[in-house]
């Protein structure tokens, strides 16, 4: 299941979300946009840790029926209230497609979930994806820095290394 810390990536930064006025529409719009079903609940209070860094986005209102979080009205970018005890996260109902959307071309906006693995946090920030394999769990991996798709060296790759890159794409 789609679950975790909700942080965005905004003017080349990774930040969170601040709980004021967060709810389940507005944890709905986050599933939808990570296409991980539906919004079961939208927990606040940094149940999924406290992040760290900037907290781009509060008083974030949304109907239910963007296509993506920052197209819901909030304040103005970077302009809060809040401290990190108030990061925003989000359970969603599916996991099978749950992915961080990167930023297409530079300048544009990214959504993640920072995921929670059997109790310790696997950080989704290095976006990874499985790419020309036989299904959606195999493959070769790649990960996304510096605004572009790379592939990873197998110095050193390990059995461990394959277990976190199946945990982060929830691959078991």
């Amino acid at each position: 299941r789609c679950a975790g810390r909700v942080e965005v990536f905004h003017n080349k930064q990774w930040g969170t979300v601040c709980d004021d006025n967060w709810d389940l529409l507005d944890a709905e719009v986050v599933c939808r946009q990570l296409d991980c079903g539906r919004a079961l609940s939208a927990p606040g209070w940094a149940q999924f840790g406290r992040g760290n860094g900037i907290i781009w986005m509060d008083e974030t209102n949304c109907t239910g029926k963007e296509t993506m979080l920052s197209a819901c009205p909030a304040r103005q970018w970077g302009i809060n209230n809040c401290y990190h005890g108030e990061d925003a996260g989000v359970v969603c109902s599916e996991a099978p497609n749950c992915r961080v959307v990167p930023p297409p071309a530079a300048g544009l906006d990214a959504l993640s979930i920072s995921f929670l693995f059997a109790g310790s946090n696997v950080s989704s920030f290095a976006p990874v994806r499985l790419v020309d394999g036989p299904g959606r769990c195999a493959g070769r991996v790649e990960v996304f820095h510096n605004w572009k798709w790379g592939t990873v060296c197998d110095d050193s790759w390990d059995f461990a290394d394959a277990t976190v890159v199946c945990q982060q794409l929830d691959c078991g």
